[in-house]
C-alpha cells in the first residue's frame, strides 16, 4: 500500500516532541497488545491443536496475520528509534533536522516487505513486493490485523472454554443414567430408552471431537459487532442431546417408580378385575332371573370373565418376580386402563340386564300410588277402577310378566282414575237441581 504526497508543513521542535510522545505511547500500546495476544491461552491451544474445517482455514489466516503484525511492529520500532535518535541530545534543531524529522514522523518513511502468500495478500489487500507507510498508517494496519487475529482467537477460546466442559458434565450424567438404566433392565436392543442412551453416548463423543478440532464451527458471530470475539458459542446440538437425555432419565425414573410400587399396583389390578368378575357374575344371575320373571322383553347377553386380562396380569406378576421392570412398566400402564374399562363395561352390562326389573318396579309403584290417591278421594269402590286395578296387578305380579301388556294395563287404570277424579260440568240448557250439588 503506497502513500503519495508531501507530509505537510515542516514541524517545529515542540510539534516534533509531541509527535514522538504520541507515537511512543502508541508503540507501548501495540507492544502490550501483541504480547497479550502472544500469551493468550486460546492462541497457545490453537498452535498445538489438530484443527479441521473452518477453524483450520481461519487459523491459517490468523497465524499469517500475527506473523505480519510482528514484522510491522519491528519496522515501526526501528523507525521510531531512528526518529528518537535524531532528536536525542539536541537542544536546538536546524531547519534541515526538523525537515528530516517531519519526513520521518509524518511521511511514508517506513518501508516493509510485501505480504507473501495468498492468505497474507488477502489480509493486506496488496500483492506488491514492498509497501511504504507513515507511522500512523502502520499503526492502523497493525490494529486491523490485530483485531482480525484476536477475533478468531477469542472465538475459538470461548467455544473451548464453554462446550467441552459442558459436554463432559453431560457425559458424566449420561454414565449415571446408564448405570440406573442397567439396574432396571433398560439396555440397548431390549428397550427404546436403552437405544436412545447408546445414541446419545455416540453423539456426545463425536460432538466433543468436533468441538476440539473445529471450534469455530460452533460459534455464532454477533451481527454488527465490532468488538473482537463478538458472539457466543452455538450450543444447539448440545442442548438437543441434553433434552434427549433428560427425557430418557424421566422415563427410567418412571420405571424405577414401577419397581417401588409394583406390588401395590398389581394388588390394585387384581382388585379391579375381581370386582369386574363379581359384577359380571351378578349380571349373569340377574339375567336368569329376568328371563324367568319377564316376558316379551329383549334381555342382552352377558359376556364371560376377561380371560385375556387375567393372563396379562399373570404375565405382569411374572415380570415382577424376575425384576423385568422395563417390560412391567408399559404392561401395568396398559392393564390399568383396560381393567378400569372392563369394570365399567361389567357395570353397564348389569344395568342393561336389570333394566326390565327396574321398569316392573316402577310400574308397580305407579299402580299403587294411583290406587292410594283414588281411595283418598272416595272412589275406592268404583267397579271400573277395581276391575282395571286387578287386571294390572295380576299382570305385574305374575311370572313371567309381560311388561308391554302390564304397562298398557297400568296406563288404562291411570286414564280411568283420571276420569273418575275429574269433576263433571252440567250441560247448558238442561234442568238445574235447585238443591245444588250433593
Amino acid at each position: 500500500m503506497g502513500v503519495a504526497g508531501p507530509p505537510g508543513p515542516v514541524m517545529d521542535r515542540d510539534e516534533v516532541d509531541r509527535a514522538l510522545a504520541r507515537l511512543g505511547a502508541e508503540h507501548e500500546a501495540v507492544e502490550t497488545s501483541l504480547l497479550s495476544l502472544q500469551d493468550h491461552a486460546g492462541r497457545r491451544l490453537l498452535e498445538g491443536a489438530e484443527l479441521t474445517g473452518v477453524t483450520a482455514e481461519r487459523w491459517a489466516e490468523a497465524d499469517s496475520s500475527i506473523t505480519l503484525l510482528w514484522s510491522y511492529f519491528d519496522a515501526y520500532t526501528a523507525a521510531l528509534h531512528e526518529a528518537r535518535s535524531l532528536r536525542a541530545g539536541k537542544r536546538w534543531l536546524s531547519q534541515e533536522a526538523l525537515a528530516e524529522l517531519t519526513e520521518r514522523l509524518r511521511g511514508a518513511s517506513v518501508t516493509v516487505p510485501g505480504a507473501t502468500g495468498a492468505v497474507a495478500a488477502r489480509l493486506t489487500g496488496s500483492q506488491s513486493l514492498s509497501e511504504s507507510f507513515t507511522l500512523g498508517q502502520l499503526v492502523d494496519r497493525m490494529n486491523k490485523l490485530y483485531a482480525h487475529s484476536l477475533d478468531m482467537v477469542v472465538a475459538a477460546d470461548a467455544v473451548w472454554s464453554a462446550l467441552p466442559a459442558r459436554i463432559d458434565l453431560l457425559s458424566a450424567e449420561l454414565q449415571r443414567t446408564l448405570s440406573l438404566a442397567n439396574s432396571v433392565g433398560v439396555r440397548p436392543g431390549e428397550h427404546p430408552a436403552g437405544d436412545d442412551l447408546a445414541r446419545i453416548a455416540r453423539t456426545l463423543t463425536r460432538l466433543r471431537a468436533q468441538v476440539i478440532s473445529d471450534p469455530l464451527a460452533f460459534w455464532q458471530s454477533a451481527g454488527g459487532s465490532s468488538a473482537p470475539g463478538g458472539g457466543r458459542p452455538d450450543t444447539e446440538r448440545y442442548d438437543r442431546e441434553a433434552r434427549a437425555l433428560e427425557d430418557v432419565r424421566r422415563e427410567i425414573e418412571a420405571v424405577l417408580a414401577v419397581r417401588q410400587d409394583a406390588e401395590a399396583r398389581l394388588h390394585g389390578l387384581r382388585d379391579v378385575l375381581s370386582r369386574a368378575d363379581r359384577t359380571l357374575a351378578e349380571a349373569r344371575t340377574a339375567r336368569g332371573e329376568v328371563l324367568a320373571k319377564i316376558a316379551a322383553f329383549e334381555v342382552p347377553a352377558v359376556s364371560g370373565p376377561p380371560t385375556a386380562l387375567h393372563e396379562q396380569l399373570a404375565t405382569a406378576a411374572e415380570y415382577r418376580r424376575h425384576a423385568q421392570w422395563n417390560r412391567l412398566s408399559p404392561l401395568l400402564d396398559s392393564l390399568e386402563a383396560k381393567a378400569e374399562d372392563e369394570l365399567l363395561r361389567a357395570r353397564e352390562s348389569l344395568t342393561a340386564v336389570t333394566a326390565p326389573l327396574a321398569v316392573r318396579a316402577e310400574l308397580r309403584g305407579r299402580l299403587d300410588a294411583y290406587k292410594a290417591k283414588v281411595a283418598r278421594l272416595g272412589h275406592a269402590e268404583d267397579p271400573l277402577l277395581l276391575e282395571r286395578y286387578d287386571t294390572a296387578r295380576r299382570m305385574l305380579w305374575s311370572a313371567p310378566c309381560d311388561l308391554r301388556a302390564a304397562e298398557a294395563a297400568v296406563r288404562r287404570y291411570q286414564q280411568a282414575a283420571a276420569e273418575a277424579l275429574t269433576p263433571r260440568v252440567p250441560e247448558q240448557g238442561g234442568p238445574t237441581d235447585s238443591r245444588g250439588d250433593s
